[in-house]
């Protein structure tokens, strides 16, 4: 089995996702390193969504569930770098956490305790209202020195192509591609197109064969199939 580092791990949902759907990854990372060094961001969907409705808001609430993790990792690990792995939209949130600028008031100082950030399908260039609040900030903020503190390793699947015309997959990925950018005749995981998810400073990967969706019966980022196409950059 191919050997990673055993630095902890702490897992963030993607955006409308929470905490539960995240298990078989962690049971997948868990076969590399003890499952006791893997903990899941506690993110419900309530967090996303906000009650009342307020998705504005919404990485504010996630980033203190975020710090909230990376805070009891730190107490069990002292002195361990932790490594980030955010699925979807929470990467453009832990970016927002470790940027350590105030957003909407909110900021923290996550400092040494965070080693490196792995974001798995995330989209740091989209025209979504909602996702164009965080990556506006983003990009408002980031400077190369950032990636001189905190690695980014940005993974994404090109499995599916999407195609105006096409078949009915392909019609679907265009829809979702084209609700991202401007142009949905590109490749992607089926929600995310790949070339969304390039960062200038990050390793940017693409991987063949993994789904985006944390759904049953599918092979997405978080099942042993798709954890040992990027586990290699833990």
């Amino acid at each position: 089995m191919l050997e990673v580092p055993k630095n902890p791990v702490v897992i963030i949902p993607g955006v409308l996702f929470w905490d539960t759907l995240y298990g078989s990854m962690k049971g997948a990372i868990a076969e590399y390193i003890p499952k006791e060094r893997i903990a899941i961001a506690p993110v419900s969907f309530a967090d996303w969504v906000g009650f009342p409705p307020s998705p504005e808001k919404s990485t504010n609430r996630v980033m203190k569930k975020i710090d909230r993790a990376v805070r009891e990792m730190g107490y069990k690990f002292p002195g361990e770098p932790i490594t980030l792995v955010a699925h979807s939209g929470g990467g453009t949130v832990a970016m927002i956490y470790l940027l350590e600028h105030p957003f909407q008031e909110d900021i923290y100082h996550p400092g040494r305790r965070v080693g490196k950030m792995i974001t798995l399908g995330t989209p740091f260039h989209t025209h979504e209202y909602y996702a164009r609040i965080k990556t506006d900030f983003i990009f408002t903020h980031l400077r190369p020195k950032f990636f001189e503190h905190y690695p980014v390793v940005s993974v994404v699947s090109d499995k599916y192509y999407g195609k105006y015309n096409g078949s009915f997959v392909e019609k679907a990925c265009f829809k979702f591609y084209e609700s991202v950018q401007d142009d949905g005749n590109v490749a992607g995981d089926g929600i995310v197109p790949a070339k969304s998810c390039f960062l200038e400073g990050a390793e940017n990967v693409t991987i063949s064969d993994a789904e985006h969706l944390p759904t049953p019966r599918t092979r997405w980022y978080g099942t042993k199939e798709g954890v040992e196409q990027w586990i290699q950059w833990l």
